[in-house]
């Protein structure tokens, strides 16, 4: 088989990144194809792969100021040509999904999400997002173009893997589509349980409205807990601000393994889609306290690898952590469960998928 992979944007370094990254290393041989590619941001990350970029990276500011031209992303993603490919496999939580495959080549989709802002998030994106107030009252327009296109691009997938069920029910609800479920990769290899347990929770990811670090800062200003948040994002700023000395931030180039393995116990306030980070923390055999939702339901075991608290709101967060005792929790168990998700297990089951699904198509034309 020859295989093409599509990414929407090559400038940051996340979760999806990382599922990218263990394709590319299931498939080395496959071009990526992606709307920008900015190496100040992402270093040598990707630097012997075979890039092909779109339009956008070229258009003034393309590369740095890339969402001006979140209305040109449709006709961008279209313009690839995969002629000569028997797989394209989309790794998308936006545009990716939009492609336009000839009628012998199979389209995979990888979804992360429907694309939050125009579905899950319609109506709390507009308020939430920090532009200029005349192009806040333009938004809905715009998000009304782009989600009618996101429906039709949906159809031009072949067939759909969810990265957990809590995304696949979200297929269903927007695209009326069925999805396989297979878990994004985690490299549990990476990290190691210590013994040596520190005084501080920790938490990680990307600073946005939506990853609640505002709730765990509110819930730990309170109970003047050392936290610390690895990561970086359009919200550190704002975060900064409203911290108590208490609340360490330690950007993103940081030994991960390292903070993790001695903290006390990872926060997880927000709903995820999976969730990689809790995952990398068990795999320091080191709990979790989430809320209950989204693709936490399905990574943590309550009473065995973690606790859930039922209101996200600051209040909750700060009464499970009074309530929580580390000593209750085994990190051998904890660390056993978190090799379910391992890079291994996740290729695996990605190629066998993608064979069995490909050598369908061949024979029938259709999956």
């Amino acid at each position: 088989m020859r295989i093409a992979l599509v990414h929407e944007y090559l400038n940051q370094l996340g979760g999806a990144e990382r599922v990218l990254e263990a394709l590319h290393e299931l498939y080395p041989e496959a071009p990526v194809f992606t709307l920008v590619h900015d190496t100040r941001r992402v270093g040598e990350t990707f630097r012997d792969w075979k890039i092909q970029s779109s339009i956008i990276e070229r258009l003034p500011g393309g590369k740095r100021f890339y969402k001006w031209y979140l209305l040109a992303m449709p006709a961008a993603i279209e313009s690839f040509n995969f002629n000569g490919f028997d797989v394209v496999i989309s790794d998308a939580s936006a545009f990716a999904k939009g492609i336009i495959v000839p009628p012998g080549t199979l389209h995979i989709c990888y979804c992360h999400t429907p694309t939050r802002y125009l579905w899950s998030d319609a109506h709390t994106y507009p308020n939430e997002v920090r532009v200029p107030k005349l192009v806040k009252k333009l938004l809905p327009f715009a998000l009304n173009y782009l989600r009618n296109w996101d429906r039709q691009a949906a159809d031009r997938v072949d067939v759909f893997i969810a990265n957990s069920k809590f995304v696949a029910q979200r297929i269903h609800k927007y695209y009326r589509r069925e999805a396989e479920v297979i878990y994004p990769p985690v490299d549990t290899d990476k990290f190691q349980i210590s013994p040596d347990i520190g005084n501080y929770y920790v938490m990680m990811g990307r600073l946005r409205p939506y990853k609640k670090f505002d709730l765990a800062i509110q819930a730990f200003n309170a109970l003047n807990i050392p936290l610390k948040i690895i990561g970086t994002g359009e919200e550190e700023e704002y975060l900064r601000k409203i911290a108590r000395p208490n609340i360490e931030f330690l950007g993103y180039h940081v030994n991960r393994g390292e903070i993790l393995k001695h903290a006390i116990a990872f926060i997880n306030p927000q709903v995820e889609d999976f969730g990689i980070a809790p995952v990398e923390a068990m795999a320091c055999g080191r709990p979790v306290i989430a809320f209950r939702a989204g693709g936490a339901k399905e990574t943590v075991v309550e009473g065995e690898t973690g606790m859930f608290f039922d209101e996200q709101i600051w209040e909750a967060l700060a009464d499970t952590v009074v309530r929580f005792k580390a000593k209750s929790f085994d990190s051998q168990k904890i660390r056993a469960h978190a090799l379910l998700f391992d890079r291994k297990v996740f290729q695996a089951k990605i190629d066998e998928f993608t064979k069995k699904t490909y050598q369908t198509f061949k024979q029938t034309g259709r999956v």
